[in-house]
């Protein structure tokens, strides 16, 4: 490594983990007119990166994240991101805490030498709220599993907490995919809300946000972890395979149903979780771990007069506010191992295990 390379780790095309290398001369990028250099203090381990390497946003792709299933290589190519074509080589990496270490022209002198996150959506800043076009961190361009990183410096928002940089990199994408599938479902006070994969990142995430409105939480995640995901605060917690949902809700919280479905995970389970449903009762989705096809009858759908909505891009102003719940102590970092980026495929195996609650995180 020189003043101009860094450590780095890149992502060489669609496929396994062998399509992950890492680098000791990667190019250190230099900030262009609005945008800042961050030495990267750590960076979280998401889903997304595991669907993008592999091409799992694929219509060709039937089967659960991670999912080792037949893949069309032509497919990929064409929508293996979840925006499309996807240009390699690639940085990955959403969830970054670091340093603004250069600043580009235009870029206020102030925000040198401070201490950010990094909002991973990337945005049309003459029309922030306009969904079409935006990008994400480590997808459309590089991210935070390298020593240093570029990004707008609307993006890098100062934070003031006595948390390290890897309890801080467990909040980015979580905190705000959670607050999105919120406030799409208007979940406020009185609202029961069911959480699938809640010992997940956006799970755990979702429980203290529902908590934070007001709402009760009900959990639902593998037996072993049901002690440590009712530690994060959900009022109850139900164990997979689930069984006789209405049953075990009324077991749980004296209520055969919910108003609210936070769902992440799909799959063979999405029957039950909308029959969970009381009339005029919201699901809300941002993921399908499980899977992305499931069965659906169209008619509990109108009978029970229910909504239906659909949460990835979030309005900037989520991310701000993230950042104050963060310096308020209203959200806690669930970290749940720390690697070296040396060692991001032992890493990014051990997120793919799923025996872990909350984040994983790799320092530089």
């Amino acid at each position: 490594m020189s003043a101009t390379t860094m450590r780095a780790m890149i992502l060489t095309g669609h496929g396994g983990p062998d399509r992950l290398e890492i680098r000791d001369d990667w190019p250190k990028p230099e900030p262009s007119l609005g945008e800042v250099r961050v030495r990267v203090g750590a960076c979280g381990l998401n889903n997304t990166d595991v669907n993008t390497r592999s091409g799992w946003y694929s219509k060709s792709v039937k089967g659960p994240t991670a999912s080792d299933a037949t893949r069309d290589p032509d497919a990929k190519k064409a929508d293996g991101a979840w925006g499309g074509a996807l240009a390699f080589p690639r940085i990955q990496g959403a969830d970054v805490v670091g340093t603004v270490e250069a600043i580009g022209e235009g870029v206020d002198a102030a925000l040198h030498g401070q201490r950010v996150l990094i909002d991973p959506w990337l945005r049309d800043w003459s029309d922030p709220h306009r969904r079409t076009g935006c990008g994400y961190l480590g997808s459309e361009r590089d991210g935070g599993y390298a020593e240093f990183m570029v990004v707008d410096h609307r993006n890098a928002h100062p934070v003031r907490s006595d948390l390290t940089d890897a309890e801080l990199a467990t909040f980015p994408t979580v905190c705000t995919t959670a607050e999105n599938m919120l406030e799409r479902a208007r979940v406020a006070q009185g609202d029961t809300v069911l959480i699938t994969g809640a010992s997940g990142g956006v799970g755990s995430a979702l429980i203290q946000l529902v908590n934070r409105r007001g709402a009760k939480a009900i959990a639902i995640c593998s037996q072993a972890k049901m002690s440590r995901v009712a530690s994060v605060g959900a009022r109850a917690t139900l164990a997979r395979p689930l069984g006789d949902l209405a049953r075990a809700l009324r077991d749980a919280i004296g209520e055969s149903s919910v108003s609210v479905v936070a769902d992440v995970v799909g799959g063979s389970d999405f029957p039950a979780l909308v029959d969970a449903l009381a009339p005029g009762g919201r699901y809300v989705c941002s993921g399908a771990i499980a899977g992305p096809i499931v069965e659906f009858d169209l008619r509990t759908l109108y009978l029970r007069d229910l909504e239906f909505l659909g949460a990835t891009v979030p309005p900037p102003e989520h991310f701000a506010d993230v950042v104050r719940h963060i310096e308020k102590g209203e959200v806690r970092p669930l970290l749940a191992a720390t690697f070296a980026l040396g060692d991001f495929h032992e890493a990014q195996a051990a997120f793919i295990a799923k025996d872990h609650v909350g984040n994983i995180v790799v320092v530089p």
